[in-house]
C-alpha cells in the first residue's frame, strides 16, 4: 500500500492515506481496525475516486485521543480532517464503528455526506438478552467482591476475564472509549440522514445482527439493504469482489 502520512488536527495526530483521483470517498475502518483492514475496498474504489482513509484515533498508528471520546467526537474529528484537506462533500464507506461514525456525520452534517455505504454498522442497542442480564449481575457482584482485599480483587479479575468481550479485553487503554461507544445508540438520529444509503449485511453477523440492518433500513429515509448470505461481520472481506461491484455501482449511479 502507498506511503501514508501523518497530520495533526487540534493536537491530535492521525495517520492518513490518499489514493486515486476523482470525487472524494472516505473509507473508515471498524473497531480494532486500521487503514490496512480496508485494503480491498480502497483498492477497488481508487480506480475511479479520490480515496481518503485514516487510522481513527486510538487505532493503527494514530495515538489514543486525550479524554474519553464518543461517536460524536470521532465524527467531528473526521470532519476536521476533511476540512484540512479542503474536502467539503464526500461519499463515505464505513465498516462497523466506521459505519456508525459515517451515519452520525450524515445525520448531523447532512451537506457533507453525498452517499453512504454502511457495512455491518453498529449504532443500535437491543434489549439485553437473559444471558446478557446474567452477565451484568455477575459483573456487579464481581465489582463488589473487589472491595475485599487481594482475594476479592483476584476473584473480580477472574470473573472479568471470563465474561468480558474480546473487543473489551483487547481495548487496553481504549477501554473507557470502548464502553462509551458501545453504549451509544444513534437510532434517534437515523431519520435525519438525507444521503442515499446502502446497507450491506452478512446474514451471520454476530456482532451487529441482521435485524439491526433491517431496522436501519426502516429508519433511514433513502436506504436499501443488501445481504450477503452466510457472511459474518466482515462481509466485505468474505466476498470482496461482490462487495466492490455493488459499492462501485451504487457510488456511480446519479443522485
Amino acid at each position: 500500500m502507498e506511503q501514508t502520512r501523518v497530520l495533526e488536527i487540534n493536537s491530535q495526530a492521525v495517520r492518513l492515506l490518499e489514493r486515486g483521483e476523482g470525487d472524494p470517498v472516505v473509507v473508515l475502518h471498524g473497531w480494532g481496525g486500521r487503514i490496512e483492514s480496508m485494503a480491498p475496498v480502497i483498492s477497488c474504489l481508487a480506480s475511479s475516486a479520490r480515496v481518503v482513509a485514516l487510522d481513527l484515533p486510538g487505532f493503527g498508528e494514530s495515538p489514543t485521543p486525550n479524554g474519553v471520546w464518543g461517536t460524536p467526537d470521532y465524527a467531528e474529528f473526521v470532519r476536521d480532517v476533511l476540512a484540512t484537506l479542503d474536502i467539503d462533500r464526500a461519499a463515505f464507506v464505513g465498516h462497523s464503528f466506521g459505519a456508525k461514525t459515517s451515519l452520525y456525520l450524515a445525520a448531523t452534517h447532512r451537506d457533507l455526506v453525498t452517499k453512504l455505504v454502511a457495512q455491518g454498522a453498529s449504532g443500535l442497542r437491543s434489549a439485553p438478552s437473559l444471558k446478557a442480564r446474567a452477565k451484568r449481575a455477575v459483573s456487579k457482584g464481581a465489582r463488589y467482591a473487589g472491595n475485599f482485599g487481594p482475594p476479592g480483587r483476584a476473584l473480580r479479575q477472574a470473573v472479568y476475564d471470563r465474561i468480558a468481550s474480546q473487543d473489551y479485553k483487547d481495548a487496553g487503554d481504549m477501554r473507557p472509549i470502548f464502553l462509551r461507544v458501545v453504549n451509544e445508540d444513534i437510532g434517534h438520529l437515523l431519520p435525519n440522514v438525507a444521503a442515499p444509503t446502502l446497507l450491506v449485511w452478512g446474514t451471520e453477523d454476530a456482532a451487529a445482527p441482521l435485524f439491526h440492518g433491517r431496522r436501519m433500513e426502516q429508519l433511514i429515509p433513502d436506504a436499501g439493504l443488501v445481504t450477503f448470505e452466510g457472511a459474518g461481520h466482515f462481509a466485505y472481506l468474505d466476498e470482496p469482489d461482490r462487495f466492490c461491484t455493488i459499492v462501485g455501482h451504487f457510488l456511480k449511479v446519479p443522485d
